[in-house]
């Protein structure tokens, strides 16, 4: 959104939002090749990552301090991989976020919960996916893999905590 003028329509479309969006699930990935393991809540390092997550002992995350994941879209990968319901741990995403469209905040700073974080890139699926979701689950996940973001402010992230945009 930078790159826009603050007097555009298109910017003003995109810096729109209906609601604001809540956590429905905290994960962190321990170690490489374990599995995920589901909190209420953790701590959040500016600069570098989660409290217990394997990217933050691997010597600071930057643009993937935290990985989110659309609630909306878990569903729409468990039709596309041929399932009835795939479990958030399963998606090796570290949040999952309900009621605001992550796509939207690719590029922009957002608060969930005191936790100041910046949209930095797509989530996109890793070959891991075909194992975790069966043949075809690579592509099952593509277009759903949700967002990386870059840590900017420290502090505590809660299952239930709030999820909304924030103006520059």
């Amino acid at each position: 959104m930078a790159t826009l003028s603050p007097d555009s329509e298109l910017y003003r479309l995109m810096s729109q939002f209906p609601r604001g969006g809540r956590v429905d699930w905290i994960g962190l990935r321990p170690a490489r090749d374990v599995a995920m393991e589901s909190v209420a809540s953790v701590e959040a390092v500016a600069g570098q990552g989660l409290v217990g997550d394997r990217y933050m002992k691997a010597s600071g995350s930057g643009k993937r301090g935290i990985t989110l994941i659309q609630a909306e879209h878990l569903p729409a990968i468990a039709a596309l991989a041929g399932r009835d319901a795939v479990p958030p741990a399963l998606l090796r995403r570290n949040v999952v976020v309900a009621g605001i469209p992550l796509i939207a905040l690719k590029g922009r700073k957002f608060r969930i919960g005191d936790v100041l974080v910046e949209g930095t890139d797509s989530c996109d699926p890793c070959s891991r996916m075909e194992a975790a979701l069966g043949p075809g689950g690579y592509n099952a996940m593509r277009g759903h893999g949700g967002l990386c973001a870059r840590i900017l402010e420290s502090g505590s992230l809660r299952v239930g905590d709030g999820v909304v945009a924030v103006d520059d």
